[in-house]
């Protein structure tokens, strides 16, 4: 097995993208975000020799960065330099303090500094996407592309997960794309597993051992995979998957430490880039040319402030800081949801040398709430208040209708399709347990907006957290749901007593209103966000239309967690690598 060490003395064009500047600037795509999405998209363009390719990211390359390759080392990049750090406004209805949304500011984007969790979504989640008027955005048709970027490790491989309790199903794997999945070799074999499974299955409404969690059900308790090369035991990013390995390629290029500051524009009749205005690692401003696609890749919370900084967006707002209007397109940076995170924590009678790999469960309503049909007609009641309450905060920029017409089709994926409705971990650490949980498809609606014309000025970002109160009623639930665990057997006789909140706290019997205080002071982002240039027909607040396009443009497009129109109960990464796959082959006219 080679070591980290090993890693630093890899020839240095293994470690160095292509860095100069094409005398030029002139070339047929320019991607801005070398990021998740922006690296997939940016080499399946190069594939075809005759077509150049220009990757803009304001980060650096963090290839020998042991905050990124350590699998252990979940939080070591926070509030380094290589993490956004965006920072919420103060959330009203969630303890008015503000919070801090992490993103990866590298070659890689937020697959550097992430939980490398390799989870998709249910099946019917991704069914909702063509439901709401996206033609062919299905989980039959996503599948493929969910393998295609997979290259599955097989763990029959690795001795280290003997006994571990990992399992997969090669039908739903891809065993030959870039990106690497398995397991780490931090992945306990000390029979854990088979305890919680059974601790699980003991509840008294079992939530029963789901082997494969990736192929479209996610029901059940699970061992995951993860974004990590199994071999050398390290993390696999999006650069180490996507360019690393093609960095060869004389028609890919990647800029580091270079700002896109705004979208530039033909002088034509039809609202068409010409390129992208850039300021270069030098401080020098230039405007690199584009012959056929500007594509934002910079993520839920840059790629709308980008089309705003173009003159793309609400007229009102653009207005308010001198920016000429392009196209009308008042929902640009609306419907931003994201999911709160909370945990709980428990003595452990075992003591863990290490943080080991998580343990996650996934409960439906029906599982999760004693009472779900009760629950589930009592939200479906307030639904339409839901709807108007959102609207009117936005300024009706999103219509009520519509937005009821959303929240019933997340109320049938919850209630009639039975998608999981809270995610749980279990992370066991030195001696304690420690748990992290969050209602996986909240309601809740907020945005993200410019605050000036100037292109490096933070945005105004306002998801409105805990807005509607069954996204609280799920947290409270899925707390509650943790501490029936830890006093179910097998596992009851390996945990200690609860220390956060603890019963001094938070009483056994406590309902919402006791758990409030604990959940609004404690909570933070899951750094999920998505949605704010949402794919959906323009005339329901769409954004990009399915080949996710701008609307209005004839050659802008967004490709990342920007266009997913709904939350996916699996961590986003996994899904968007598929949506950049399938977005190559829409951009080369194969779909």
């Amino acid at each position: 097995m080679r070591s980290l060490t090993s890693l630093a003395l890899l020839p240095l064009a293994a470690a160095v993208p292509h860095a100069s500047y094409n005398s030029h600037h002139t070339y047929d795509y320019i991607i801005v975000g070398g990021g998740t999405s922006g690296l997939v998209v940016a080499n399946r363009l190069s594939e075809q020799k005759n077509t150049t390719v220009l990757v803009i990211e304001a980060g650096g390359s963090v290839y020998n960065n042991p905050n990124v390759t350590d699998t252990l080392g979940y939080g070591k990049a926070f509030d380094t330099d290589i993490d956004w750090a965006y920072k919420t406004t103060d959330q009203e209805y969630a303890g008015g303090i503000s919070q801090t949304v992490r993103a990866g500011k590298a070659l890689g984007g937020t697959s550097t500094i992430n939980g490398m969790v390799y989870l998709r979504a249910q099946a019917a989640q991704i069914n909702a996407w063509e439901t709401v008027g996206n033609k062919g955005w299905n989980w039959k048709n996503m599948l493929p592309y969910f393998k295609k970027s997979e290259q599955l490790q097989d763990p029959v491989h690795y001795p280290f997960l003997d006994g571990s309790g990992v399992a997969f199903d090669p039908a739903y794997h891809g065993f030959t794309g870039p990106l690497k999945v398995g397991w780490s070799s931090t992945q306990l074999n000390d029979g854990l597993a088979q305890k919680m499974n059974a601790t699980y299955q003991n509840l008294k409404v079992p939530v029963q051992y789901n082997p494969d969690p990736n192929g479209g059900d996610m029901i059940g308790y699970s061992l995951y995979p993860m974004t990590v090369d199994s071999e050398l035991n390290i993390r696999e990013d999006a650069a180490r998957a996507y360019y690393y390995p093609y960095s060869n390629r004389t028609n890919l290029h990647v800029w580091l430490h270079t700002n896109a500051n705004k979208i530039t524009w033909k002088d034509s009749h039809d609202i068409t880039a010409s390129g992208v205005e850039v300021t270069l690692s030098n401080s020098t401003t230039t405007v690199v040319t584009a012959t056929r696609e500007v594509i934002l890749a910079a993520g839920a919370l840059k790629s709308p402030v980008l089309l705003e900084l173009s003159g793309i967006g609400n007229p009102d707002i653009l207005s308010k800081y001198g920016i000429t209007t392009k196209v009308n397109l008042p929902t640009v940076g609306e419907n931003l949801q994201d999911q709160m995170n909370n945990g709980l924590q428990f003595d452990s009678k075992t003591s863990y040398s290490n943080k080991s790999a998580d343990y996650v469960s996934y409960p439906s309503a029906a599982q999760l709430f004693p009472n779900s049909t009760a629950v589930g007609a009592e939200l479906l009641r307030k639904l339409p208040a839901y709807a108007a309450q959102v609207a009117s905060a936005n300024g009706n920029i999103t219509k009520t209708r519509d937005l009821y017409h959303f929240f019933k089709i997340q109320w049938d994926l919850i209630f009639k399709y039975g998608i999981p409705v809270v995610e749980i971990l279990l992370e066991p650490s030195g001696a304690m347990y420690d748990t992290e949980y969050w209602g996986s498809v909240p309601f809740s609606r907020g945005s993200v907006h410019l605050s000036s014309a100037h292109p490096t000025a933070a945005a105004i970002i306002d998801p409105k957290y805990f807005m509607l109160d069954f996204d609280l009623h799920a947290q409270v639930q899925a707390a509650k749901f943790i501490r029936e665990v830890f006093k179910t057997e097998p596992f009851a006789d390996m945990a200690g007593a609860e220390t956060s909140p603890g019963l001094l706290t938070v009483a056994a019997g406590a309902d919402d209103n006791d758990w409030a205080d604990f959940i609004k002071s404690n909570f933070r982002s899951n750094f999920h966000p998505i949605s704010t240039a949402a794919m959906m027909p323009k005339e329901i607040g769409g954004v990009v239309d399915p080949s996710l396009k701008v609307y209005g443009t004839s050659n802008v497009r967004v490709v990342d967690a920007s266009v997913l129109p709904f939350q996916v109960c699996g961590h986003l990464q996994s899904t968007i690598y598929a949506v950049a796959e399938r977005a190559a082959d829409i951009i080369k006219g194969r779909l």
